[in-house]
């Protein structure tokens, strides 16, 4: 595809306002984790009391974003997003002051966490169903995958900005870069023109779907049957699959003996593959449930391969094809969950795939981390890549009957074109050549007569069709043992008479050709099928 198609959503106005803004609020909130994670360093020494914040900022998505998926489907979405930022902005600030002064330090700080991760648990769907409406329907995958742009790029220009600043004025300035960042985001709230909006159908008054709130968006997952698939995949390659954080640093603490540097390239590497898989995932006109299966078996194969590979180099070459293979699958499920549902449950669907990605975070960054304890790593990446292809493969098959196996069907198309066709046919008279060499075990059937300079004849490799100037390659003669024993004799390149029949000489030790079977010089050869009578018995 063409470079323009790649950013394809970027000709909307709207989309390029919104893009822009997110862009600097995401490089803020990344100054701001890595501020926040090296204040608690810092103040604690503590890998726990670091993974605790985390946990905090987490936690709310796993309540409370079914309440944002309903609020997103009920109200109007400027004025909550607008809310959400200031919230943001306060809070923020806020941690500027406890950097600044030292006032209510560590507690200070959690609690700030925790009110962060509530706010962006309710504003996430809400982002997420308001921003889908500034594209096309037919732009929807590409303004997706271009977001995971924003936020890869966004993350790696980010945590580099920051680790500067924090190691030259400390991270106060962090939490206040933060704080001016959302200002951009309100702009471009208000700078957004609503007529050039692409929303949906607007619900029927006292619609159940619409108003039914959160039991209404469960009622009507589950009557989803292809979107749960696509879930409980997203699920089991989240949790066992993507949680590379996890098992970067057992491997670099382990088998790679790469310690802190190993780790600091890795995750490097692992960004720049994030970043890779976005601009894949972009130029695809459209993301369907086959490249979904695909980067799953894909990224579960690369996951095992990991395991196995022997330093840190050969690591990180596998997992920039595995991050890619991520973001791929994070934008493909984004893409379907929002075009196979109604536009009035679009909020709860997005509230659905947001508390997905956090249940498959918080169950398999523990389970990964305590098997790479007690079984180790390498048997870790091993044992989560083969359950994963497994899980894959079922659920492309139940995708596929779930959609009326148009897979299936696509698949017997390729096969049966004759560019798959004819090589595999080759292969297979290829090997059965191998495996039933000429004149062994083999009893072979007269030739049979085909009209139009065609015969067919049994072979050591079946029977073949030899027309014209294939079938010159060799001759059937008769051979010690009766002609049960027949085997093609090849043309000599460069003899006399080019590649037919002409060329053919009888080797060594065999019996002359009878006169009545001799051409006499000047008459005209006879037909193809008549010079490959076999000698009578």
């Amino acid at each position: 595809m063409a470079l323009g198609a790649t950013f394809a959503a970027l000709r909307h106005r709207n989309y390029r306002i919104w893009a822009g803004a997110g862009f600097v609020s995401v490089i803020g909130t990344w100054m701001q984790v890595l501020g926040v994670n090296w204040y608690v360093m810092s103040a604690t020494g503590s890998a726990t009391s670091m993974g605790l914040t985390v946990l905090l900022q987490a936690l709310p998505t796993l309540v409370l974003s079914v309440w944002g998926g309903a609020l997103a489907d009920r109200v109007p979405a400027k004025p909550l997003l607008i809310a959400a930022q200031a919230t943001h902005a306060a809070l923020a600030a806020g941690l500027a002051v406890v950097a600044v002064t030292g006032a209510g330090g560590l507690p200070a700080i959690y609690v700030i966490s925790l009110v962060t991760g509530a706010v962006s648990a309710i504003e996430g769907p809400v982002a997420g169903r308001w921003s889908s409406t500034l594209v096309d329907r037919e732009s929807l995958g590409n303004a997706l995958a271009l977001g995971s742009l924003t936020n890869s790029a966004g993350r790696i220009l980010g945590m580099s900005l920051g680790a500067v600043v924090v190691a030259a004025v400390g991270p106060a300035l962090l939490f206040a870069s933060n704080a001016a960042s959302f200002v951009a985001v309100v702009v471009a709230l208000f700078a957004v023109r609503e007529g050039e909006r692409h929303t949906g159908e607007p619900a029927a008054a006292g619609s159940a779907r619409a108003d039914g709130g959160i039991r209404a968006g469960f009622r009507y997952l589950l009557g989803q049957p292809v979107v749960l698939v696509a879930l409980g995949l997203s699920f089991v390659l989240g949790s066992l699959g993507r949680n590379y954080q996890v098992t970067m640093a057992a491997m670099s603490e382990g088998p790679l003996r790469a310690g802190a540097s190993g780790y600091g390239l890795l995750s490097t590497v692992f960004a720049v593959g994030t970043v890779v898989g976005a601009l894949l995932a972009a130029r695809r006109r459209e993301l369907g449930y086959g490249i979904l299966v695909g980067a799953g078996l894909l990224a579960s194969t690369l996951q095992i391969v990991a395991g196995l590979a022997p330093g840190t180099v050969g690591f990180a070459v596998v997992i920039l094809p595995v991050a890619a293979a991520a973001v791929i699958i994070d934008t493909t499920v984004g893409t379907r969950a929002q075009l196979d549902t109604d536009y009035v449950m679009r909020g709860r669907v997005l509230a659905a795939v947001a508390v997905t990605g956090s249940i498959s975070a918080a169950v398999g960054a523990p389970l990964l981390g305590w098997l790479s304890e007690h079984a180790g790593p390498r048997q870790t990446l091993v044992l989560a890549g083969t359950i994963t292809a497994v899980a894959t493969a079922v659920a492309g098959i139940a995708l596929d009957r779930l959609r009326e196996r148009r897979l299936g069907h696509r698949l017997a198309l390729v096969l049966a074109a004759p560019a798959v066709r004819r090589p595999v046919r080759r292969v297979a008279s290829t090997a059965a050549r191998v495996v039933w060499p000429a004149g062994v075990g083999r009893a072979a059937a007269p030739c049979v007569r085909a009209p139009a300079r065609r015969a067919v004849r049994r072979g050591a490799g079946g029977c073949h069709r030899a027309a014209g100037r294939s079938v010159a390659a060799g001759r059937i003669r008769s051979v010690p043992g009766g002609p049960s024993r027949q085997r093609p004799v090849p043309v000599e390149p460069g003899r006399p008479g080019g590649p037919g029949l002409r060329g053919l000489r009888a080797p060594s030790g065999s019996a002359p050709v009878p006169a009545d079977r001799r051409r006499p010089a000047g008459r005209a050869p006879r037909r193809l099928s008549a010079r490959l009578r076999l000698p009578a018995g």
